[in-house]
């Protein structure tokens, strides 16, 4: 195909018909077009064009049959090899432990890539400093309390009651009870009458328990079977405490992992600088068997501290293997401490002022767990005295009854709803009483850096944990959403549970986790109501 003078497109020297006729640039009319062609012309040329056809059709019936006979022979081969490696298939694994895998995989090859959730540790340090950290101990007839602040604002609150103390951290010798290969998960007996839940996720999976077989939790699991577990979530409602068959034990400085060979870690939330030397202490102080983890106390802590902390690990190990072997399940092999040498033991660190204690008996305890692990911080220890009690002196009292209502305000005149659910807990951030002074945008981002600081707050101070549904009030800017959510993970930083957030969307909704442990605040305090069973309405009209 060619396009001809003038325009006109020409085929095998034939114009198509219709073609308008045009002139040339100069004017002149276009040269005249190709004569027809005579009749014997047309009939050889159509008869050339069937003969082609001909053998056109010929070659591609020739071609699709040698296709379709390769296609059989390769169908054959295929069914062939099929039925040969159909004995060599293997079970499917674990679903859970194969996403665990993917994830990992696919965060190193940099196909997913994670946003930090956590600022630095340089970051976290540098939040830490100028802040003014105090630790509260009372101890009632009824209840012991722990109260943290920063800068005389409570923000996280312990509290164990005689009668019912938590699991957390013990280890059992169960027995198992049920396994459910459909829900990856089995059923162990503790001895505390409901049964803990065991998931695939939790189980070692040894090689010479599997024997070649998948990495299955009916593989390495039978009823029947004992098996030694540590309790990492108290049971809450009508669920059973949930387990781990990954023992880890906590002590000052470390967390002594048995079953991890050649581990080595260090808490993220230190500072770079003081991540290296505890890396080059911790290499040298490598255990033979098990693998070791820095706290966050550890931070300036001697290589002979933490030495002398791994011995008391290892040692406390031992005894509970020896214990294994001749208990008979279900059995406690191991036990935390008191929830005052427990919250002391993880979380008082030096950059606290002091710790005050009313309780003479207590204040005696403390002072020898102090004295034999960390007696540098023992001129912190303090004994309370005066008319007032401890928590009344230093405003603690009214600030846990603000944190037990629904609404907290915000120093500028906004608030935050908190509201409780079977699936989450939802917070919405209102204005309020908050106007601003310059225009809405500005108004409205900072009443919701005032709400993501009391958020976080009213989170470690209420222990408010799993699925959290944020409604912050709609910003119109990326950059003030982005500053919001940092706000958020710069608050968060301080707190030692686990959390993860994401970012805000369009509609102002900000979705996180917070790892849930035991009771928080309001359940701790509170009853449901027995009239309208905690749904705060009373049927009046008959249906």
């Amino acid at each position: 195909m060619a396009e001809g003078e003038g325009g006109a497109v020409v085929i095998e020297g034939g114009e198509i018909s219709g073609a308008p006729s045009q002139k040339s640039p100069t004017g002149k009319p276009a040269a005249r077009r190709p004569a027809a062609k005579t009749a014997k012309a047309e009939k050889g040329e159509k008869a050339e064009k069937a003969e082609k056809a001909e053998k056109g059709e010929k070659a591609e019936k020739g071609e699709k049959g040698e296709k379709a006979e390769k296609g059989e022979k390769a169908g054959k081969a295929g069914k062939a090899g099929k039925a040969e490696k159909a004995p060599e298939e293997e079970a499917p694994v674990s679903s859970r432990l194969a996403a665990r895998r993917t994830r990992t995989r696919s965060a190193g090859a940099g196909k997913r890539p994670r946003r930090s959730l956590r600022p630095s540790g340089d970051e976290i340090a540098a939040l830490r400093e100028g802040v003014e950290r105090t630790m509260y101990v009372t101890e009632g007839p009824e209840r012991t309390q722990i109260a943290v602040l920063e800068d005389r604002t409570l923000v996280e609150h312990y509290v164990t009651r005689r009668e019912g103390k938590s699991f957390v951290g013990n280890i059992y010798l169960g027995r198992v009870q049920t396994v459910l290969p459909g829900m990856e998960a089995a059923f162990v007996d503790i001895g505390k009458g409901r049964n803990a839940v065991l998931y695939a996720g939790e189980v070692q999976y040894r090689e010479e328990d599997l024997e070649g077989q998948p990495a299955r939790i009916e593989t390495v699991l039978k009823p029947g079977q004992a098996v030694v577990v540590q309790v990492t979530k108290d049971p809450m409602g009508t669920k059973g405490a949930r387990l781990t068959a990954q023992i880890g034990l906590p002590g000052r400085y470390l967390v002594y992992v048995p079953d991890a060979q050649g581990t080595v870690g260090i808490s993220r939330r230190l500072p770079e600088a003081e991540r290296a030397r505890l890396r080059d202490i911790l290499r040298k102080a490598s255990p033979s068997k098990g693998g070791i983890i820095a706290r966050t106390a550890a931070e300036g802590a001697g290589a002979d501290d933490i030495e002398a902390d791994l011995a008391r690990q290892s040692a406390l190990w031992e005894q509970i293997q020896k214990k294994a072997k001749k208990a008979s399940a279900p059995a406690v092999l191991y036990s935390e401490p008191e929830l005052v040498v427990r919250v002391i033991r993880d979380i008082f660190t030096p950059d606290f002022v002091r710790l005050t204690v009313d309780s003479e008996s207590l204040h005696e305890m403390v002072r020898e767990y102090i004295e034999g692990v960390s007696p540098d911080l023992l001129p912190k220890l303090e004994r309370h005295e005066g008319p007032l009690s401890l928590f009344e002196a230093n405003h603690i009292t009214e600030q846990i009854h603000k944190a037990l209502e629904r609404k907290v305000w915000l120093p500028s005149g906004g608030s935050i709803i908190i509201e409780r659910t079977e699936a989450m807990t939802v917070i919405d951030v209102n204005t309020g009483k908050f106007v601003g002074k310059t225009n809405l945008e500005e108004t409205v981002l900072r009443n919701n850096l005032e709400a993501a600081e009391e958020v976080v707050r009213q989170l470690r101070l209420r222990d408010i944990g799993g699925i959290i549904v944020i409604d912050f009030i709609d910003m119109m800017m990326a950059s003030n959403r982005e500053t919001v959510v940092r706000r958020l993970k710069d608050c968060l930083a301080r707190d030692k549970t686990k959390s993860q957030v994401s970012e805000i969307t369009t509609l102002g909704l900000l979705q996180m986790t917070r790892k849930k442990v035991s009771q928080g605040l309001v359940e701790t305090f509170t009853e449901v109501c027995p009239t309208c069973q905690g749904r705060g309405l009373i049927i009046t009209h008959e249906v």
